[in-house]
């Protein structure tokens, strides 16, 4: 079951990542003693997307979802994109702003790339 696992931080490449999460799935179902087929049932996936995951080939964030909950692992999800700390000083600033949609161009250095100018800089 549990091998020498990997710490999955930037340094690895997409493949690597999902082949680690897909091994860590598989060994959660095996340690709750569970079938990919029983696992598919209860999640309302196909048995082939359970084999897929642990594989750590692609599939819809959806069916991974599906299977943390079965699995009791939902809970964690929190940990992998954490609510931002917002300060009291720009909670204060954001009241009775509605929720920013778009990220802003302003301040940011990749317009320098641009082919865009001023007219006066021709």
């Amino acid at each position: 079951m549990v091998q020498n696992r990997v710490t999955i931080s930037g340094d690895l490449g997409d493949e690597a990542i999902l082949a680690e999460l897909g091994a860590r799935l598989a060994d959660e179902r095996l340690r709750r003693n569970r079938t990919q087929a029983e696992l598919a049932e209860e999640a309302g996936v196909s048995r082939s997307t359970v084999r897929r995951l642990e594989a750590g080939e692609s599939t819809q964030l959806g069916n991974l979802v599906r299977m943390l909950r079965v699995l009791g692992l939902a809970r964690n999800l929190d940990a992998l994109l954490p609510t931002a700390v917002v300060s009291p000083l720009e909670r204060l600033a954001r009241e009775g702003k509605p929720r920013r949609q778009r990220a802003s161009t302003r301040g940011r250095d990749d317009r320098a790339d641009s082919d865009w100018t001023w007219g006066e800089d021709r």
